[in-house]
């Protein structure tokens, strides 16, 4: 491009840029300058001020108008949506095939495919922008062939991309999808070294870390790591306030560490932020139907009758222990732990080191997710306690009536309020079937399973 045609165009440019710039700051501030009972309008509205900037956008255009620029420009505007357009995907398209240095047109076409439903070619366009990108970039492999980018600030966006769509490529095993998850984990944190101050980077990190939780057996310091990565997004963008999704993703994580009142106040949260999306409020119905059903077989003992749950306590047995009857346990850990039966009223909150319960299934519930798998155990001494199993297999489950034995359990008080609805209980978590004893038989390794978690097919 000559110098002068170079000049006359930068203006022309810099008002589209200003154009598409207002777009996007109505749709992600929306709620600095509407209200929470807007949000059903919030689709309608962006829509609208979409219609508006084109019109605008062509009005200023004049003869640069086939130029990658005002494609990708055009674009753009065209993806500000969460439904996926054919006509961004052709002006995207055609602005990379135009300029394939264009990083941004990289990272909105590879939106734009995210939204499609196809992963493999979104991923490629997040690679690509960082392949393509105009400043210095350097990339490498490791030793496991894997690639590692660094590059400048500027292409924040394609590490933030890469991230995501990590998580969600297609692998032929589990290893392989565990090793994209760590690969998003590490994509996810350069970017938020490149920029400590972006939002969408923790909120990215946050559920890279979420993903990372579900892959390794629900390891609560990863959980902390992702409830910190989310409470920075907050901290450094007002925008991640008014972002359902981070609502929903934190609020799922709070729902598997069993902080039921914060995970019923997210879904609500998510709810209020973007009322057309039907798994926030699908989810939050679904969490307080488990709790109401819980609470009311917890209270009625299983319904089960008293002379038949008489007869059924009668039938415990030492033998019942499996291999903690000698009075022993090998933890999880490799070490030899001296246990003394405890009754369940004696329990205190937290990991009961040194003790085992010994009592009787009176009910069982299972959720549409199927995790956990809870069970009511009742001894002779007290109140009905559930019990709640992770990382099990579908088929596995206890049925009412089997002895079962849990060594070291890990007591949880719930006191529980939301929209008028309380609720009270305890329950002892169990993070594989592995650590049970069912009938005097500990738990084979076919018991157990990884728990999976979905996440909106949308651009995070």
């Amino acid at each position: 491009m000559m110098a002068d045609e170079e000049e006359e165009v930068k203006p022309i440019l810099q008002k589209l840029q200003e154009l598409v710039d207002q777009l996007y700051s109505f749709r992600d501030c929306y709620f600095e300058t509407h209200s929470v009972e807007d949000a059903g309008r919030k689709q309608q509205d962006v829509q609208k001020e979409m219609e508006k900037t084109l019109q605008q956008m062509e009005e200023v255009v004049g003869s640069v108008q086939g130029k990658a620029q005002v494609l990708m420009l055009t674009g753009k505007v065209l993806n500000v949506t969460p439904d996926y357009s054919p006509k961004a995907e052709e002006l995207l398209s055609k602005a990379v095939k135009l300029e394939p240095k264009l990083v941004e047109a990289w990272n909105q076409l590879g939106e734009v495919y995210w939204k499609k439903g196809d992963v493999a070619a979104a991923h490629t366009c997040f690679k690509g922008a960082l392949t393509h990108v105009s400043s210095p970039l350097f990339l490498w492999k490791t030793q496991m062939g894997r690639i590692n980018f660094f590059g400048s600030c500027r292409n924040k966006v394609s590490l933030q991309n890469l991230s995501m769509v990590l998580r969600q490529l297609r692998t032929d095993t589990e290893d392989e999808h565990s090793q994209h998850v760590m690969d998003s984990v590490r994509q996810a944190k350069l970017a938020v070294q490149m920029d400590v101050h972006d939002g969408r980077s923790w909120y990215i990190l946050g559920n890279s870390y979420l993903s990372l939780y579900f892959n390794t057996g629900q390891n609560p310091k990863i959980s902390q790591q992702a409830l910190s990565a989310y409470a920075q997004a907050e901290k450094v963008d007002r925008k991640a306030s008014s972002n359902p999704d981070l609502h929903l993703n934190r609020a799922t994580l709070h729902k598997y560490e069993e902080n039921y009142g914060e995970a019923l106040e997210g879904f609500s949260r998510a709810v209020a932020l973007d009322p057309a999306w039907p798994e926030p409020r699908q989810r939050e119905q679904q969490l307080l139907e488990f709790l109401d059903r819980l609470t009311s077989l917890l209270e009625s003992k299983g319904k089960v009758k008293a002379k038949k749950l008489q007869s059924m306590l009668g039938s415990l047995r030492p033998a019942h222990l499996g291999p903690c009857s000698d009075g022993h346990y090998q933890s999880a850990s490799g070490q030899k732990v001296t246990l003394e039966l405890k009754p369940l009223s004696t329990l205190q909150p937290g990991v009961n080191s040194g003790a085992v319960i010994l009592g009787k299934v009176v009910f069982s519930l299972t959720t549409e997710e199927k995790v956990p798998f809870t069970f009511g155990l009742v001894d002779s001494d007290g109140p009905c306690c559930a019990v709640m199993v992770y990382n099990i297999v579908q088929s596995w489950g206890v049925l009412i009536g089997d002895s079962v034995a849990i060594p070291e359990p890990n007591l949880r008080l719930h006191r529980i309020q939301h929209k008028g609805k309380d609720y009270s209980f305890s329950s002892v978590r169990v993070e594989t079937p592995l650590l049970l004893v069912v009938n005097g038989k500990p738990q084979g390794s076919g018991s157990q399973a990884a728990a999976t978690v979905a996440s909106r097919p949308q651009c995070e």
